[in-house]
């Protein structure tokens, strides 16, 4: 099964103008509901329709995948550490199963190539690709473009799975890989044409040391892609499955995969930090269009995020300086989907409402 990125539409401008229009005309000063307005807007650019119902069908799609790459001392966790988070998410007791239960959302679990099989679990998609990546430091390659593809492809499938539990609203994308702020700066610099002092970040916590180590091996990755670089070509999906290829992230490339899906049937997804960001500015490089279906929850403490949230044009819902992942950052900003569709949806504009539009003389 093969992702048609043909049938990606852009959204709706017309169903966004309209919306633009309405909610001039609801009872309140035109834009003092600022973003949320905005939000507004967009979801109803995505749906192709002005909204008229709230979007409080939530879930939260976790993609979890190890990294060969960890082998190099760049994650103050070991690999082990990515089957057990996932065991805390399955269970209900991690920081996002909290947060999801706070915002009334139900969190799923993708493992795209996680180097242990979890059990089955109801809320667990096991689509992995392979059992981890290679260590791309070593040999330069992470994952094979047959395997980005297969990637892509599971992504698609689990984007499926959760909708066939129900028919959610909109998505929030999280991940789960030790290492994978590694792959995901790697690719964001790839990507931009950043270098590798720039997009660097400390990921899990780790030293001096361990930072050097990590800038140094994106570094060295950086060079053998751009001494590849001429053999790619102008085409934009070879170049991003070559680059993703090469620097890996089976969890990357299946939550892009799952972007472009969830775009095909105009299901907007809510972003959380660097890694589901790389995921999307790779997704977007391959079929522009799908960036009008990304909403921006935060902006974390990496450095890559920041960058990458400028390549797409995205401006985050608010910062509180998380660097968790796990979805934590996507599914605080939930509630604010929700309440953007509600304030369009059960509104009344002054004419229906009967509200006197321009003030009285008498009183003024």
């Amino acid at each position: 099964m093969t992702v048609d990125w043909a049938r990606v539409e852009p959204v709706d401008a017309v169903a966004g103008a309209a919306a633009r229009r309405r909610i001039d005309r609801l009872t309140k000063p035109v834009g003092s509901l600022g973003r949320l307005e905005d939000l507004a807007v967009q979801l109803s650019a995505i749906a192709g329709r002005v909204v008229d119902r709230a979007y409080d069908r939530k879930a939260v799609l976790i993609g979890a995948g190890d990294h060969g790459v960890t082998e190099e001392g760049v994650s103050a966790y070991p690999a082990e550490v990515t089957p057990q988070m996932i065991g805390a998410f399955l269970g209900g007791h991690a920081a996002i199963s909290a947060i999801a239960r706070a915002v009334g959302a139900v969190v799923y679990v993708a493992d795209f190539g996680v180097r242990v099989a979890s059990a089955p679990h109801p809320l667990l998609i096991d689509v992995a690709v392979r059992r981890g990546t290679t260590n791309f430091a070593r040999t330069g390659q992470a994952m094979t473009l047959g395997e980005v593809q297969s990637a892509f492809d599971a992504g698609r499938t689990a984007l499926e799975r959760v909708l066939e539990c129900e028919a959610y609203d909109v998505i929030a994308l999280g991940d789960m890989g030790i290492g994978n702020t590694t792959s995901a700066a790697a690719l964001i610099a790839a990507l931009t044409g950043s270098d590798a002092g720039s997009v660097t970040g400390r990921g899990t916590g780790i030293d001096d040391a361990r930072l050097a180590r990590k800038r140094c091996v994106i570094a060295e990755a950086l060079a053998q892609l751009a001494a590849f670089d001429g053999a790619i070509g102008d085409d934009p999906y070879l170049k991003a499955t070559t680059i993703a290829a090469r620097v890996g992230g089976f969890e990357i490339a299946g939550l892009a995969g799952a972007i472009l899906a969830a775009a095909e049937r105009r299901i907007p997804v809510v972003l959380d930090g660097v890694i589901v960001t790389a995921a999307a500015l790779l997704a977007v490089r391959i079929v522009p269009q799908v960036g009008g279906y990304c909403i921006a929850a935060h902006r974390s403490q990496e450095p890559a995020h920041t960058i990458a949230l400028e390549a797409l044009g995205l401006e985050p819902l608010f910062d509180l300086r998380l660097r968790l992942g796990e979805g934590s950052g996507a599914a605080l900003a939930l509630p604010l989907v929700e309440a953007a569709s509600r304030m369009i949806a059960e509104m009344k504009t002054f004419a229906e409402a009967g509200v006197a539009t321009e003030t009285d003389p008498e009183l003024s």
